[in-house]
């Protein structure tokens, strides 16, 4: 299979998510309409994002729930799952190692960095903390593919260049600074401050 859109990945793991929130015992098919008011999609659109993937319904029954959870994962997940560190280790780094380790057992967080010292040799959230002058040689030892930066924005650049260098292959950048990375990277920036404006905007125009 080719490449899939960004935006196509994006949805399918939110059908992936609904999906798994029905109990088995209460519904065994779907059909795209009912995926897409759950979701605010339209129905071709789930249609079109679940064709790029092989995946046809039945007229009389929409799609099988757990044969499409099954397909969605082989998809996405990597077969014998990847391995995340996340960098900074404040109140959004523990946060999201709190929730990934209990949603995901695809995506394991298995090493966190920070510098201060009332956090460093220390186990928070369940993950192992560690000084980010031991960067390097903790991702190439853990095989880790994928970091999370949660580190002030000032900060955010040599983080990123760090783990670049150790052969990380994904980032999510959680700062507002802007990051340049290598084409061999995937790169994901998530700015709170321009979604939230972009929420207040709307908002005021309702």
């Amino acid at each position: 299979m080719s490449l899939l859109p960004e935006k196509t990945v994006e949805r399918l793991s939110q059908y992936r998510r609904t999906l798994l929130k029905i109990p088995a015992q209460e519904k065994l098919y779907i059909y795209s309409h009912e995926i897409a008011a759950i979701l605010h999609f339209t129905p071709v659109q789930v249609r079109r994002d679940l064709m790029l993937i092989g995946c046809t319904g039945s007229q009389r029954k929409g799609y099988d729930i757990a044969n499409l959870i099954k397909l969605i994962g082989e998809i996405i997940d990597s077969k014998n799952g990847q391995n995340v560190a996340l960098i900074g280790v404040g109140n959004l780094g523990r946060a999201i190692m709190r929730y990934l380790n209990k949603k995901n057992s695809n995506l394991r967080i298995v090493a966190a960095f920070d510098i201060n010292p009332d956090k460093v040799n220390r186990e928070l959230a369940g993950v192992n903390c560690h000084h980010i002058d031991d960067l390097l040689e903790i991702l190439k030892r853990e095989k880790i593919t994928i970091g999370v930066i949660c580190v002030p924005a000032d900060q955010a650049l040599p983080v990123a260049d760090s783990l670049v260098k150790s052969g990380v292959k994904g980032i999510l950048n959680f700062t507002t600074a802007t990051l340049n990375v290598s084409d061999e990277v995937f790169l994901e920036e998530y700015d709170m401050i321009t979604s939230l404006e972009k929420v207040a905007y709307f908002s005021k125009k309702r």
